[in-house]
């Protein structure tokens, strides 16, 4: 129901950089030096960027997050340092705060991000941090990398660890009161490959091993008598699921330790007016889930200073082994209920598919006679989103814009 980024996407992130007019390999060659009657320029790149993002679906879920970003680079002494701050606001009526008899939900999250690199010759340094902070949650992680060219810069091999800590509370309640730690070590690996002037390839791995409760404390499970819960049909409704369940609602119980694997692909190509970015994500974990995404976006330039792409997404993911729609219950001799030891309601773990589809718009602006130091930059999407076997809710449909601008100093 809330989306909240963990710390350790900004604190380990690889990512083929390929811009509307990405360079080409001999834009690697080494600039000429200035001629004497040229006024001197500093190597200093300074880069000021704010965006706002809004997300709405039909389960009454809104999230608007303001970002704004500042970074400095020098690329001739090959170094580096970038900062980010953001603040979600969260409102949230759906069907699982519904269904609980719960309260509306509105919240505001703070999080940030910062990392540097330097370069060394081949070898590239990198270290970065992030935060994230809500009524009922604290979490934090850092992270490094170390790369390596080869090939004359036309190989780039990546290795990279980062630690996050997160403490999951609950809302009105202390954290000494009530909390739960849950500790992430990453690994990543990548191997980003020159394929000609014009083509680049990239190979991701990634291992992500978590330890401690994820289980939401604000998550009843419905119970459902043996005879009664394959009864229960897909997309039930609140009312249906009230009628048929049992009188005991135990709380979310997840799996307490999951090893995350991820193999990404990636690929970009330039043509001659326009640029083709690829993915494709494979990814499975010790609790069963599998899932596959594909992601494409054609990048066409509409004269010098103006881009428009379309983007589709493909998300294909099967449960995790302990997912079941209608869970079950027994009342014992000795008087109490019997419960499967792993329980969840939340839908994002079971099986579903979904299709994203959307837009963008880049213009650069500044003056006709000097180089676009300022970038507008306008993307939508929709996504429809499939529950295959679910309680309450069959499909969701949810829209994401964004708005952001850039002004680069030199």
């Amino acid at each position: 129901m809330k989306r909240r980024a963990h710390p350790l996407a900004a604190a380990l992130a690889v990512t083929v950089s390929c811009a509307v007019s990405p360079a080409r390999a001999d834009d690697d060659a080494k600039p000429s030096e200035p001629q004497a009657d040229e006024p001197h320029k500093s190597n200093i790149v300074g880069r000021v960027s704010t965006e706002t993002s809004v997300y709405r679906d039909n389960e009454g879920v809104q999230v608007v997050t303001p970002t704004i970003g500042a970074s400095l680079e020098n690329p001739l002494a090959e170094w580096s340092v970038n900062a980010r701050y953001l603040v979600d606001v969260v409102s949230a009526a759906s069907v699982d705060v519904v269904a609980t008899a719960s309260n509306a939900i509105h919240e505001v999250r703070h999080g940030g991000s910062f990392d540097g690199a330097y370069k060394v010759g081949p070898v590239g340094l990198g270290a970065t941090g992030s935060f994230s902070i809500e009524p009922d949650y604290v979490g934090w992680g850092v992270g490094g990398t170390v790369s390596v060219d080869l090939a004359q810069k036309n190989v780039t091999a990546l290795l990279g660890y980062a630690f996050g800590r997160d403490i999951i509370g609950r809302g009105g309640t202390p954290f000494s009161v009530y909390s739960h730690v849950v500790v992430s070590q990453t690994l990543n690996g990548a191997v980003t490959v020159l394929v000609n002037q014009d083509t680049i390839l990239s190979l991701i791995g990634d291992y992500i091993h978590e330890s401690g409760d994820h289980s939401k404390p604000y998550r009843y499970i419905p119970m459902f008598a043996p005879n009664v819960a394959p009864t229960v049909p897909v997309g039930a409704s609140i009312e249906q699921v009230n009628t048929l369940r049992l009188p005991e609602r135990p709380l979310e119980q997840l799996p307490t330790s999951r090893d995350r694997f991820a193999v990404t692909a990636r690929l970009a190509h330039r043509f001659s007016a326009s640029t083709l970015r690829i993915s494709e994500r494979v990814y499975r974990d010790t609790w069963g889930l599998t899932a596959s995404s594909t992601d494409v976006r054609y990048i066409f330039d509409v004269g010098e200073r103006v881009a428009l792409w379309p983007h589709a997404r493909l998300h294909l993911q099967a449960p995790v082994n302990f997912w079941q729609r209608a869970y079950t219950a027994t009342f014992t001799s000795g008087g109490v209920w019997e419960v499967p030891a792993l329980r969840t309601g939340d839908r994002e773990l079971g099986p579903l598919r979904g299709l994203t589809g959307g837009a963008g718009l880049q213009i650069k602006v500044g003056p006709t006679a000097a180089p676009a130091n300022y970038t507008i930059t306008l993307q939508g999407d929709a996504i429809w989103t499939n529950y295959l076997n679910d309680l309450y809710i069959t499909n969701k449909l949810s829209g994401l814009g964004l708005l952001a601008f850039e002004a680069v100093f030199e």
